[in-house]
């Protein structure tokens, strides 16, 4: 199975690196998707290299997909061929892991209107107006959707989000 992870500039290097190898460790192929294929910094200034640029890629291509939080999720929002990809992920029923400020991307994509979802305090107003229901719980999953408020909920989101993979 083959797993995208969404970056851009400003992403929350611990729930790109702890998912990127989580994963691995399950036996996924892990691939790093972008706007571009370049090189990214995370809040901290890690340095994250994207394999493929999304107009590059299917979502043929990938079992599941992976969404990050930071600052990144508000610039991946900007770009209609990053929402796209998400919302076609979305429509073939594909596992989506999004957690902290990645539910900007899944609003914009258009995908969480009547569903529960979790996401950081800051973005329930964004995500209740979208027309979710917002739970404030570790991790929630609601069909293909998983997601998880901030970095404490890293173990139990990817256990769900594992689960999710393994019962497809």
């Amino acid at each position: 199975m083959r797993v995208a992870i969404l970056v851009d500039d400003l992403y929350d290097e611990r729930e790109f690196v702890y998912p990127y190898y989580r994963l691995q460790e399950e036996g996924y192929d892990v691939e790093v998707v972008a706007y571009q294929a370049k090189e990214y910094r995370s809040k901290s200034g890690m340095k994250v290299k994207a394999e493929k640029g999304v107009q590059e890629v299917s979502p043929d291509r990938y079992d599941a997909l992976v969404i990050p939080g930071g600052y990144a999720p508000d610039r991946l929002r900007r770009y209609p061929e990053i929402l796209k990809f998400v919302r076609e992920m979305d429509e073939r029923g594909k596992p989506i892991a999004a957690i902290c400020h990645a539910g900007w991307v899944l609003i914009s994509a258009g995908i969480v209107k009547g569903r529960r979802v979790t996401g950081f305090f800051s973005i329930k107003d964004d995500l209740t107006n979208a027309g979710a229901e917002y739970v404030d719980e570790p991790v929630v999953v609601d069909g293909n959707l998983i997601t998880s408020r901030d970095p404490r909920d890293l173990k139990v989101w990817m256990k769900e989000f594992i689960k999710v993979l393994k019962g497809r």
